[in-house]
């Protein structure tokens, strides 16, 4: 046993390695017993006469666990490193801080800490499976994110093999595809023949979400693009609303012609001094999705409490959202009108036809579309236009 100065004890093995004198340590006492340290040094002893230097393999021990702390990286490092690398990448500031921020909210719990070598599908199972039934769209770009962070860390030297985030051939086997699960769990709708009595108790209520919601309505366009519209993003003169590429879903200008009821909401709402936005929160930020949300369940209830039925979907019976007022004007134009399909599709700003069929049509039949427009929000307000007869 050796003793310290400051009163320590630790056991001691004295022994020769080679020609050389060596003091091993067994550890310190109590922690290590007498017999303990006896049996440690039996083992040591082994060491030595089949050649090996005990000392010089803790050493090798130390060095390579060291080489492998620094050479390993979390997931959450991973991620920063990845976002700083690919910072040109992304449209817009806005773009990147969702993209960190889907990681952060689903992914940083479980995986942040965790060093990205030792990452598995059954880890990023156990992110995904959570939130892949009721909120397949996020999950699905969250495996996407996941499986991007880990192939960066891959090419950077800092993991093997492949990547468990993978779709073919790997979580696809263990995971219902997305289009099915989102099919399942469409966003409830305002039926068609609904749609005037909510719109008109809709126009009943004042605040600034309402009058978003409004506008989502006559235009068709996603909550997200309406929270943050701007002023110059609007040509009253025109009667125009050009939604920049960075601001869409597609990564693609989407025109939306405006018809008169639009711009006679715009006209009446009160410009902010130093905010570009439309429709500004009341501390001056974009309006939240879940003030649009609010907005829609209170005239739900409103309406039941008034002896009505709701506005619920036609399918599920459930309470209509605002995303779902977009499938509303899809099955109106389908349902009501002779207005083509594929105007609809552009209307509601989604890809239409292939990649070459998408080559071929540069335009986007806006001025076609304003009278088609113009009949939706007749519907709303129960003043159904003629159709063109050119449609």
């Amino acid at each position: 046993m050796q003793i310290t100065p400051s009163g320590g004890r630790t056991w001691i093995l004295r022994t020769s390695v080679g020609n050389k004198r060596r003091e091993i340590g067994l550890g310190g006492f109590p922690d290590v017993t007498l017999a303990q340290a006896r049996e440690r040094a039996r083992e040591v002893k082994d060491k030595i006469r089949q050649g090996i230097d005990p000392v010089e393999e803790r050493k090798a021990a130390r060095a390579a666990l060291v080489a492998s702390q620094r050479r390993g990286m979390t997931f959450a490092t991973a991620t920063d490193k990845y976002l700083a690398a690919k910072l040109d990448a992304f449209k817009n500031a806005k773009h990147r801080q969702q993209w960190q921020n889907t990681l952060t909210t689903y992914a940083m719990p479980d995986l942040g800490p965790m060093l990205v070598d030792d990452i598995t599908v059954q880890d990023v199972l156990r992110v995904l499976e959570p939130i892949w039934r009721d909120k397949t769209e996020t999950a699905s770009r969250l495996r996407g994110r996941v499986e991007s962070v880990l192939s960066w860390a891959t090419v950077a030297g800092h993991r093997t093999g492949d990547n468990p985030a993978r779709w073919k051939g790997n979580l696809k086997e263990l995971l219902p595809a997305a289009a099915k699960v989102a099919k399942q769990a469409n966003q409830p709708a305002v039926q068609i023949d609904d749609a005037p009595r909510w719109f008109t108790a809709l126009r009943q209520r004042e605040g600034m979400g309402a009058r978003a919601l409004e506008f989502a309505a006559l235009t068709a366009c996603r909550s997200q693009e309406v929270r943050g519209a701007t002023w110059d993003e609007i040509n009253m003169q025109a009667a125009l609303w050009i939604i920049p590429a960075a601001r869409m879903k597609m990564d693609r200008e989407h025109r939306v012609p405006l018809t008169s009821e639009a711009v006679a909401l715009l006209e009446v709402l009160q410009r902010h001094y130093g905010n570009p936005l439309v429709f500004p929160a009341p501390r001056g930020g974009e309006l939240s999705d879940m003030t649009l949300s609010a907005t829609m369940k209170r005239l739900h209830k409103a309406d039941v409490e008034a002896g009505g039925a709701g506005f619920v979907d036609r399918v599920s019976k459930r309470p209509a959202v605002p995303h779902g007022l977009r499938s509303t004007f899809r099955d109106w134009v389908a349902e009501r009108t002779t207005y083509p399909g594929d105007m609809a599709e552009v209307a509601l700003a989604h890809k239409v036809g292939n990649a070459v069929e998408a080559s071929y049509r540069r335009g986007d039949m806006v001025e076609k579309r304003r009278s088609m427009m113009a009949d939706w929000c007749g519907h709303l307000i129960s003043v159904f236009r003629t159709t063109p007869e050119d449609t």
